[in-house]
């Protein structure tokens, strides 16, 4: 099981791989990001993409399935106060692989709950041609 001790700045934890489909984009996007590029294939054609791309916050929400399941599932997580610095910096389409590593920048107790500690990290996924898709920092607090 992860805990706060598990954690030290400079870790590299790799992640897993996550394959998307079209009918997944589209079925995201009618939910939660109902915009044209992302929802018809057809519509996307006239987009500045010319074709149908994944929504950033669905490439953002399988960044979190994929830290799950490489050590947040299995770990003492207790809360996340936020995410900072998103950046979407590449379409994501159809039939594309992500992968990504989730970089520990800093480790920290807490300064008001002495029974958890602060874990800092840069998280960055990428395609299968190693272009970088998304990079935002995220802050997670874990029992020591």
């Amino acid at each position: 099981m992860w805990r706060f001790k598990s954690f030290a700045a400079g870790q590299l934890i790799q992640l897993g791989k996550y394959q998307l489909t079209a009918d997944e984009i589209i079925g995201f996007a009618t939910r939660y990001d109902p915009q044209p590029m992302h929802t018809s294939p057809a519509a996307a054609e006239d987009s500045p993409m010319g074709e149908l791309i994944a929504s950033g916050w669905h490439t953002c929400a399988i960044a979190m399935r994929l830290m799950c399941d490489a050590f947040i599932t299995d770990s003492s997580s207790v809360a996340a106060p936020g995410v900072d610095h998103v950046r979407w910096l590449a379409p994501v389409r159809p039939g594309d692989v992500l992968t990504g590593q989730c970089r520990i920048q800093e480790t920290r107790l807490s300064r008001s709950k002495p029974d958890r500690g602060v874990v800092i990290a840069d998280v960055h996924l990428h395609r299968q041609d190693a272009v970088d898709v998304l990079h935002m920092n995220t802050t997670a607090l874990y029992l020591v």
